[in-house]
């Protein structure tokens, strides 16, 4: 699949993404969140499935502004893996506004098939004001872990 007009391959549930993930010896995750949420709310476990799931920060915690050159940072981090420029990249955020960018920018940096995990890794906020909602990675059930 190459990218629509949205500049991306698409957006995919993480039930999708997950089972893309195993099925797919060459699928990659890339989690574009900050430090902070990785150390704090979690990261996507891949574990299971014999891979792991790559940090790449799209966005500084602190400053909340975009960290530089995360095409550059992502392209060294996919050639140190061996992920080739035609690989399924599944991009993960918190709710799937950063991924989608980071997933967008991958394509125009030449990689053919990144996707977006739609409701990212918590989901947008419900209506209690609590994250975890339908779609997204943990409410899916799908595995993870804390530190």
């Amino acid at each position: 699949m190459s990218a629509t007009s949205d500049g991306y391959a698409g957006d995919v549930a993480a039930r999708d993404a997950w089972d893309t993930l195993q099925a797919h010896p060459a699928a990659v995750l890339v989690d574009v969140r900050t430090r902070a949420e990785w150390s704090y709310v979690g990261v996507p476990s891949l574990a299971s499935i014999g891979k792991e799931t790559l940090l790449v920060s799209w966005d500084d915690f602190c400053s909340g502004t975009l960290v530089p050159d995360f095409a550059g940072r992502l392209t060294a981090v996919l050639e140190e893996k061996g992920v080739g420029r035609d690989a399924p990249i599944y991009f993960i955020c918190r709710s799937g506004a950063r991924s989608r960018n980071a997933a967008i920018a991958a394509t125009a940096a030449g990689y053919e098939r990144c996707f977006n995990v739609e409701s990212g890794f918590e989901g947008a906020l419900g209506p209690d004001r609590h994250r975890a909602t339908p779609g997204s990675w943990k409410a899916a059930d799908l595995p993870w872990i804390q530190s």
